[in-house]
């Protein structure tokens, strides 16, 4: 492989992808056959400020060079070689949030990520205006709320982007996304392949009428489709990325996606009836749509694959990290024990338990919430596990429980989809941490969404892999190494994925029904969940004057 894989890294025949997850920023370099070539990464964690969830832009720069380096020097171990170009690279990153900068580059306030729920009276108001549901995390109703809020540096405001668009302009120095993470920001309008123009100008209106004088599509980032150029890298883009100064600057970049769009590409899931589950952190599905919903679902989320195709998101702010957290528990006691195990040994152990848990969870309840769940109309969340009298506390039915929450919220508006919208569905395909123990989440999915579920080796490197291949997309589209007019959707199944493995699991009726039920408990004691909210208080939550910051430990890819 080094002999093969040396000249083509040499010779620029590669694609480097990076993306910013909520707890890792990654890297890897793909070859011309699309498979990586080397992976590197840096961990980081979001904080609590101020009540806010945010990251500093410095983590961003010191996790992305971090990131690059060990790609770099993964090069040279596997392939002795150093990594000095690439034939062309992408940057992606989580959707939505509010960074909003002066006409001198500087940041106004600090980024507010996409876990941020503080929307509520934004997020009713514009999706009235609009006739479409805006979520609590997309830009738009994070400016609208600051615009009600009276908030001081809108009157110094030159323009928004996304974290994936903060990287890519200070890399080339253009303010441009791709349709699918600006489709998280402001609605597209699907004949133009552009920001809805009826919705920005009442948009404006509607920041006129609160006492502010914006034009929202002057702020807004450019929209491109995948396979497009979205220009070079700079001299100072590339000192960024390796302050070695061995990578040069020249280098094209596609245009820069969220992870949404990132992991349909990796899962090949960009075509009409297909979709997939990521579970990590949070948990969401993706389901590419036929035709328009019959109606406004403040559930679901309409949004775009990287190809612009419409696109139905139901996404739930907490996914994994409840359960990581028993797992440390479980961890911490084995070792008070004597036992020193590892972290992919206990959730093996844990997840195994599960299977031979209670169906429906043996009258146990839990709720994942770390955060607020808009989808359940939660602002704020309290992790909360709870049994009656008469339900027996055993390992199994007590793992079930808990794998069973992380997937409730999501199966609440996958419901609204499949029964509601009657949208079907040939496949879908599930990756992530939560997927890592075979057999199990996967399992516990298809019963939930009673579909066919596949896991595989076609999104091992995740979303950083994903925008890797989009990126290879634009530079075979420049080059003529494919058709120009090809589309995405046909560029992955005849150049990408033709030898992929999968291993499908279809519902089993007794999950089937145990979920069924558990989901209808589940749902009558949601104001269970809601009185937690109400009395109990957050102990670390911060106020203006206090210096340490909060952080939820949280690992996006638990084994």
């Amino acid at each position: 492989m080094t002999m093969e894989a040396g000249p083509a890294i040499t010779g620029g025949r590669t694609a480097l992808g990076i993306e910013l997850g909520s707890t890792r920023i990654k890297a890897v370099l793909i070859g011309p056959d699309h498979e990586p070539l080397a992976v590197g990464s840096s961990d980081w964690e979001n904080q609590l400020v101020d009540g806010l969830w945010t990251y500093s832009l410095d983590a961003v720069r010191a996790g992305v060079q971090e990131s690059v380096a060990t790609l770099a020097d993964d090069v040279r171990r596997r392939h002795g070689v150093d990594l000095s170009t690439v034939g062309g690279m992408g940057v992606s990153a989580m959707m939505h949030g509010y960074l909003a900068f002066d006409a001198d580059g500087e940041l106004l306030t600090p980024f507010r990520t996409w876990r941020n729920t503080n929307t509520g009276r934004a997020t009713v108001r514009l999706s009235v205006e609009f006739g479409v549901n805006i979520p609590h995390r997309w830009s738009v109703a994070h400016l609208y709320q600051a615009i009600l809020d009276g908030e001081e540096h809108l009157g110094r405001l030159d323009h928004l982007t996304t974290l994936a668009g903060y990287l890519h302009w200070q890399l080339t120095g253009e303010k441009v996304l791709g349709i699918g993470d600006a489709s998280g920001m402001f609605p597209i309008d699907s004949s133009t392949g552009g920001y809805d123009a009826t919705m920005l100008a009442r948009f404006d209106e509607l920041a006129a009428e609160a006492g502010v004088e914006l034009t929202l599509a002057d702020l807004l980032p450019a929209v491109a489709l995948a396979g497009r150029p979205a220009g070079t890298l700079t001299a100072a883009g590339a000192t960024l990325l390796d302050p070695s100064g061995r990578l040069g600057p020249g280098i094209p970049l596609c245009p820069p996606e969220g992870d949404a769009g990132t992991g349909m590409v990796a899962t090949n899931s960009v075509a009409p009836r297909t979709g997939n589950v990521s579970a990590g952190t949070s948990i969401f599905a993706m389901v590419v749509l036929e035709h328009e919903l019959t109606r406004v679902h403040r559930e679901l989320d309409l949004v775009t694959t990287p190809a612009g195709d419409p696109v139905a998101m139901v996404h739930c702010n907490n996914g994994a990290s409840e359960l990581e957290a028993w797992a440390g528990l479980f961890t911490e006691f084995a070792r008070a024990l004597g036992s020193e195990v590892g972290t992919s040994e206990v959730f093996e152990t844990l997840f195994a338990a599960a299977l031979g848990g209670a169906s429906d969870g043996g009258g146990m309840l839990a709720y994942n919430y770390l955060s607020g769940e808009p989808i359940t109309d939660l602002e704020e969340g309290r992790p909360l596990f709870l049994r009656s009298p008469d339900s027996r506390l055993d390992l199994g039915s007590f793992m079930r429980t808990h794998l069973y929450a992380s997937l409730a919220t999501l199966r609440i508006g996958m419901d609204v989809l499949q029964r509601t919208e009657g949208v079907r569905l040939m496949r879908m395909f599930a990756h992530g941490g939560l997927f890592k123990t075979e057999g199990v989440a996967q399992r516990f999915l298809a019963a939930a969404i009673d579909t066919p579920v596949s896991v595989g080796d076609v999104a091992g490197e995740g979303g950083a892999w994903g925008i890797a291949v989009l990126a290879a997309f634009a530079a075979d589209r420049s080059s003529g190494r494919c058709a120009p007019e090809q589309a995405l959707a046909d560029y992955l199944d005849t150049r990408v994925f033709t030898g992929a493995t999968l291993q499908t699991v279809h519902p089993d009726p007794a999950d089937v029904e145990g979920f069924d039920a558990f989901m209808r408990r589940y749902v009558a004691a949601l104001p269970v969940e809601r009185a937690a909210v109400a009395h109990v208080a957050v102990g670390r939550r911060q106020t203006a004057d206090s210096e340490p910051t909060a952080t939820v430990p949280t690992e996006e890819e638990p084994a």
